[in-house]
């Protein structure tokens, strides 16, 4: 296994969480420590899609050692989609805490994905 990739699709989120900057910041931060990940520098974090008041809210990418945390997160319903990936193992009970803990979503799924190289031989044959 080359990593393992978290995918968080939450919603009906605190609004008031969502839609705050330093909130979100302060989110990052609680969850690479609660995985024991390392940040690379500080988190990206840009406010999208104004124009289009139902997509509006923050983006993010938090780089870690081991690769990234990104996620969207929507001003206008309090949902959010978070994925993380990394090739450090990760506990995903204890990310879906902290995403409970800090955004209190009325529903959440989500997704764990083995990522792993395909042999170059199967890339030979998919394109014949």
């Amino acid at each position: 296994m080359w990593g393992k990739h978290l995918i968080v699709d939450m919603s009906a989120g605190d609004k008031a969480m969502v839609s705050s900057a330093e909130h979100i910041r302060r989110f990052v931060e609680t969850l690479v420590n609660a995985i024991g990940m390392k940040a690379y520098g500080p988190p990206v974090l840009q406010h999208f899609a104004e124009h289009v008041p139902e997509a509006a809210g923050y983006s993010l990418v938090q780089l870690i050692e081991t690769s990234a945390i990104t996620g969207h997160f929507c001003d206008r319903t309090g949902d959010a989609y978070i994925d993380i990936f990394s090739c450090k193992d990760f506990e995903v009970e204890q990310a879906l805490e902290v995403v409970r803990g800090v955004f209190r979503p009325r529903h959440i799924k989500f997704m764990t994905l083995a990522r792993q190289a395909v042999p170059p031989l199967a890339f030979a044959n998919a394109a014949e």
